[in-house]
C-alpha cells in the first residue's frame, strides 16, 4: 500500500506484530456498508462516475455474499479488514476499485467502522440484559409472597419478600440499559470525510452519508473525528458496571445455593460436580460470571491507559482499542446467554427462606415501631428492643414467644396485639411505602420494569 515511499519489504515479524485483521475481520460487514454508502456520495457529488460506483457497489455486494456464505475467507497477511476489502475489491473490478478510497483515509474509515460495529452489538446486548430483566421480574412474581430475611452486613436485618430481592437487581440492569443507551447516543455521530486528520480538498457531503448510514450527525471536528475513542471507554465502562452487578446477583446466587442458606438450587443444566467428591454440587456458571468481571475492568483499564498519554491525532496505539473493547463486549455476551436461563431455571426454597427469617430477632425494628407508634420517642423503644433481644438470646427466646409478662416489665405500652404486629407476615406486608418490601410494592416494580422494557 505504501509502496511508493519505502524500498524494501516489512519485516515479516514486523508485519506480523502490525496486521489486525486477525481481530479486526469481525468488522467486515460494517466496512462494506460503509465503503458503499462512501461511493454513493462521491457519485452524488461527481467525484467518481456513476459506472464506477456501481460497479463498486456490485463488487462490494458480491464480497459481502460470499464472506457470509463462506466461499470468501479472510487471508491472514492482509494488514487490516479494510486493505483486505479493498484489495479483493480491486481484484474483480479493476481501477474502479481503486478510485473508492478517494476522499478518506482508513483513519476516518476504521472509526467509522468500529463506530457501526459497537452500534450494532450494542442494541444486541441490550435485547439480551432486557431479557434477562423480564425473567427476574418472572422470578420475582414467583417470589412475592415468599418471605425471605434482608442482609446488612451479611447479617440478617429485616424480613422482606424475596421478590423484593431479586427486583433490585432488575433494577440495576434498567440503569445498565440506560447507560448503554447513552453511550450509543454520544457514539452516533459519523466520522467520515475527517480522513488522515485535515479533512479533504474534494466536495463531499458529510450529511448525505452520515443519513445513509443511520447517524445523527456528523464530527465537528477533523482532528477529534479521527483519534476520538471515548465511546469504546464510554461503552466498555457501561460493560464494567454492569458485570459488577453480575458479579453481585452470582455472589448471592453462590450463597444462597450452599447448605448453609440453601435458599435456592440451581438447575443440574448450570451447575457442575467435583472429580472426587460425589455430593457436590457446585455453582460454577455463577461463580465464572464472578470471575471475567476482573477480565472486563482489565479490557476497560487497557482502554484507559493506552489513550491517556496519546498526542493527536491518530497512532498506531489505538489498533489497541479494538481488543479490548471486542473482549470486553464478548464477555458481556457470554455472561448474559448463560446467566438468563440459570436465573429461569432456579428453584426457590420458600420454606427455608421462612426459618431463617424467623431466627436473627429480624422483626426487632417492628417492635420497637410498635412502641414509637404509641407515643414512646423511637429512641428509647430502641433501647428497651435491644434490651429485650439481649434478654431473649441469654434465655432462649425469639421476640415471638417471649411472655407478655417479661414484656411489660420493659413497658406497660405494650399488650397481646403486639404478637401480631411482629408476624413476619405483618412485618413484610406493612413495608408498603413507594419502593418498599411489601408483596403489593413487589408487583408494582414487576408492572414498572415490564412496562418500561415492552412499551
Amino acid at each position: 500500500m505504501w509502496a511508493g515511499r519505502f524500498q524494501k519489504a516489512l519485516d515479516k515479524k514486523a508485519d506480523d506484530f502490525n496486521s489486525s485483521i486477525r481481530f479486526d475481520c469481525r468488522m467486515y460487514a460494517q466496512d462494506i456498508k460503509g465503503s458503499m454508502a462512501h461511493a454513493e456520495m462521491l457519485a452524488k457529488q461527481g467525484i467518481l462516475s456513476q459506472t464506477d460506483v456501481d460497479a463498486i457497489i456490485d463488487g462490494l455486494e458480491g464480497i459481502l455474499q460470499d464472506i457470509e456464505s463462506g466461499k470468501l475467507q479472510f487471508d491472514p497477511n492482509a494488514e487490516d479488514i479494510h486493505m483486505f476489502i479493498e484489495g479483493e475489491l480491486t481484484k474483480r473490478i479493476g481501477d474502479a476499485g481503486k478510485r473508492l478510497h478517494t476522499a478518506r483515509s482508513r483513519n476516518d474509515q476504521v472509526a467509522l467502522d468500529i463506530r457501526l460495529y459497537l452500534r450494532d452489538k450494542a442494541e444486541e446486548i441490550v435485547g439480551l440484559i432486557e431479557n434477562l430483566i423480564l425473567v427476574i421480574a418472572d422470578k420475582a412474581e414467583e417470589a412475592v409472597d415468599v418471605i425471605a430475611p434482608a442482609y446488612t452486613h451479611l447479617q440478617r436485618a429485616q424480613p422482606i419478600s424475596f421478590g423484593h430481592q431479586l427486583m433490585a437487581y432488575a433494577m440495576m440492569l434498567l440503569r445498565d440499559v440506560g447507560r448503554i443507551h447513552d453511550a450509543v447516543k454520544r457514539m452516533n455521530v459519523s466520522p467520515l470525510g475527517s480522513c488522515a486528520l485535515a479533512g479533504t480538498t474534494y466536495n463531499t457531503d458529510r450529511a448525505f452519508v452520515a443519513k445513509k448510514l443511520g447517524f445523527s450527525g456528523v464530527t465537528k471536528n477533523s482532528i477529534d473525528g479521527v483519534s476520538d475513542r471515548d465511546f469504546c471507554v464510554e461503552l466498555t465502562s457501561a460493560f464494567a458496571i454492569l458485570m459488577m452487578h453480575l458479579s453481585r446477583f452470582s455472589e448471592e446466587i453462590i450463597l444462597w445455593s450452599s447448605w448453609e442458606f440453601k435458599f435456592v438450587e440451581l438447575d443440574d443444566a448450570y451447575t457442575t460436580g467435583s472429580s472426587i467428591m460425589p455430593q457436590k454440587k457446585n455453582s460454577d456458571m455463577a461463580e465464572l460470571v464472578r470471575g471475567k468481571t476482573g477480565r472486563v475492568y482489565g479490557d476497560l483499564t487497557a482502554l484507559l491507559t493506552m489513550l491517556k498519554g496519546l498526542p493527536l491525532a491518530y497512532n498506531k496505539d489505538m489498533q489497541e482499542d479494538k481488543e479490548a473493547t471486542f473482549d470486553a463486549l464478548d464477555t458481556v455476551v457470554m455472561c448474559l446467554e448463560v446467566f438468563t436461563p440459570m436465573i429461569a431455571t432456579m428453584k426457590i426454597c420458600a420454606g427455608n427462606m421462612y426459618k431463617a427469617a424467623q431466627k436473627g430477632f429480624i422483626n426487632a425494628t417492628d417492635l420497637a415501631d410498635y412502641l414509637a407508634k404509641k407515643g414512646m420517642p423511637f429512641r428509647a423503644a430502641y433501647k428497651i428492643v435491644g434490651q429485650i433481644v439481649a434478654e431473649c438470646i441469654e434465655k432462649g427466646y425469639v421476640l415471638d414467644d417471649y411472655p407478655l409478662s417479661e414484656y411489660k416489665k420493659h413497658s406497660e405500652l405494650f399488650e397481646e396485639d403486639l404478637y401480631k404486629e411482629i408476624a413476619l407476615e405483618t412485618c413484610v406486608e406493612k413495608r408498603n411505602s413507594e419502593g418498599g418490601a411489601s408483596p403489593k410494592s413487589v408487583r408494582e416494580q414487576i408492572l414498572y420494569v415490564r412496562g418500561t422494557i415492552r412499551g
